[in-house]
């Protein structure tokens, strides 16, 4: 009999409690069940526990006053994190609730930017195995491999292949540090159980030479799979996580900006999936302005959108506009003219030989910039790009420090009463602008929002609170939604909702305070509303097998009822 670890009601008591079929040692190994310290005295006799702790009986409280000490005594970021990893490798619960308890602190550490520095360093800070790992090789044993999985009803997987971490490119079988990050805000900002999430390293290779060169690495040291070999590893594994968890939402993490862009096209009509570097991405972006719009009274389809930086991120921040102000009323070309996208070749121009396949959707007419006026002849720079094409809008995803210097947003100021910037690369280091120089150059004028997080800024007496623009505040939602609703398909008019969503809960305060974005620490409360938001546009668009049964138990009810709160239950053996 397979352990399930959520709760049941006693008809009679009314009581919750999880019915456990382990005991003694067993019980105490699966971190999904241990309480540690905090197991009661009936609990320690019923189970097999009695001499097998110490002999006082802990609250949480004690335990995470113990937790909050051993985290903060951690000399580095790196640190923590391992201090962390260990504790959700032993008990779940009190990890979750310390995560909820910190969610400021604690954010950073689990995820971006620290996650980063652990993905580099996996192969030597290896502690034991957590989730599953798929080579080339295994593509003749697919079914067995997820056959090999424990979980008893699993809902959500996050799968990468490790070649586009973060802003560090290609870290193997680190990546799976990417996939754990991930899920674990699944279960911290929208309570998925943690035991309903896996992790999934599609281990194709590595092109790092220090990775392949490096004794410890773990990862197969061999070239990463291209092309059609790529695909068939992913088609048989799609196809077997179809048939082993037909409930799932598979989602996509962190892939090279190509790979990302064709695993997306090739398997979001077919299973329900989708890619958070570029559907979460561009939902979090319009969003924030969303939430500008209601300030400046400009809805999104009279502004100028320059997007610095066009791979996964931003191309997705692109499409997503197209689809949002497409929404508005524009159709899609007239949508298309109000935006134009810059990498580091200059403007995405559909004249140009060497465009990537995925660019070609939102390339613009080299007649665009035929009789522009440019400072290097021959030559388009961001610069040159604000002069000529007057964004009021400029959003960055490009990774470069500093790209919005003093030239570009003064030029911008001019030519718009209230400017609005999206500096969303991270971490701090690599934000295009710092909010602070930002404001002084345009006299307070600007709204901004960053990825990275930034104090208040004080200018002139007035206090202005730079918002983070951080996918947590829609991919967990998503999923809960998605989960709640078993939608059959993710889809674009998903993450419009979840955007309007998310942008509904910034308050009229927190707007004439400049803030584009709400604060973490209301993370449980904006992850309910995303998720409403997606299970009923799922239900309009026809993706829920039974909805008249969903409508009928309420939506509210059913999304309170997938969502899991870290507390301690009691615990009944019922033998195995």
């Amino acid at each position: 009999m397979k352990q399930r670890y959520r709760p049941i009601q006693d008809p009679e008591t009314g009581q919750e409690y999880v019915p456990v079929v382990v005991k003694g040692k067993d019980i105490r190994k699966d971190p999904f069940l241990n309480k540690g310290t905090a197991f009661p005295e009936d609990e320690r006799d019923a189970l097999g526990l009695r001499g097998h702790l110490p002999p006082v009986v802990a609250s949480m409280e004690q335990q995470l006053a113990r937790v909050e000490e051993g985290f903060y005594n951690q000399p580095r970021d790196l640190n923590r994190y391992l201090h962390l990893v260990a504790l959700q490798d032993r008990n779940e619960t009190l990890f979750y609730r310390f995560l909820l308890d910190h969610l400021d602190a604690v954010t950073p550490i689990v995820y971006t930017p620290t996650v980063g520095a652990a993905c580099q360093q996996f192969s030597h800070i290896y502690r034991r195995p957590r989730g599953l790992y798929i080579t080339a090789a295994d593509r003749p044993r697919m079914a067995q491999l997820l056959d090999n999985v424990t979980l008893p009803d699993v809902r959500v997987i996050v799968a990468t292949d490790g070649e586009g971490i973060l802003g560090i490119g290609d870290q193997g079988a680190g990546g799976i540090g990417i996939s754990i990050g991930k899920l674990t805000l699944y279960s911290a900002a929208a309570g998925i159980h943690p035991s309903r999430c896996l992790p999934i390293m599609l281990d194709v290779g590595t092109d790092n030479p220090r990775l392949r060169n490096d004794p410890f690495y773990l990862g197969v040291r061999a070239p990463r799979l291209r092309g059609e070999p790529y695909f068939k590893l992913l088609d048989a594994f799609v196809k077997e996580v179809e048939k082993r968890f037909p409930k799932a939402l598979l989602q996509w993490e962190d892939l090279s900006r190509q790979n990302a862009w064709s695993v997306l096209d090739r398997y979001e009509n077919e299973t329900c999936s989708f890619n958070d570097d570029i559907q979460g991405t561009g939902a979090v972006a319009l969003a924030g302005l969303v939430a500008a719009g209601e300030v400046t009274g400009r809805p999104l389809k009279d502004n100028r959108i320059c997007v610095l930086g066009t791979g996964a991120g931003g191309g997705g921040i692109i499409m997503t506009l197209i689809a949002a102000m497409e929404k508005e009323g524009l159709n899609r070309k007239d949508a298309l003219e109000r935006i134009i996208g810059i990498d580091s070749n200059g403007p995405v121009l559909s004249s140009r030989k060497s465009l990537q396949p995925f660019k070609r959707a939102f390339a613009r007419d080299a007649s665009l910039v035929e009789g522009w006026k440019l400072r290097v002849p021959g030559r388009i720079g961001l610069l040159d790009v604000v002069r000529n094409f007057k964004p009021t809008i400029l959003i960055g995803t490009s990774g470069k420090p500093g790209a919005f210097n003093e030239d570009v947003v003064r030029s911008m100021a001019a030519n718009c009463d209230r400017p609005i910037i999206l500096a969303l690369s991270n971490p701090t280091s690599k934000t295009e602008v710092h909010p602070e120089d930002a404001i002084r150059w345009t006299d307070g004028k600007v709204l901004i929002g960053t990825g990275s997080p930034f104090d208040p800024i004080d200018f002139q007496g007035r206090k202005q609170v730079i918002g983070q623009g951080n996918n947590v505040f829609i991919f967990p939602g998503v999923g809960l939604g998605v989960v709640a609703s078993g939608a059959k398909r993710v889809t674009t008019g998903m993450f419009l909702a979840a955007a309007k969503a998310l942008a509904d809960k910034i308050t009229p305060e927190q707007r004439k305070a400049g803030q584009l974005f709400p604060y973490i620490h209301d993370i449980r409360e904006i992850s309910f509303e995303v998720a409403k938001a997606v299970a009923e546009t799922a239900i309009e668009e026809g993706l829920v097998e039974n909805p008249d049964e969903l409508w009928a138990e309420g939506l509210d009810h059913r999304i309170q009822a997938e969502t899991w709160y870290p507390q301690y239950l009691p615990y009944r053996y019922i033998g195995d």
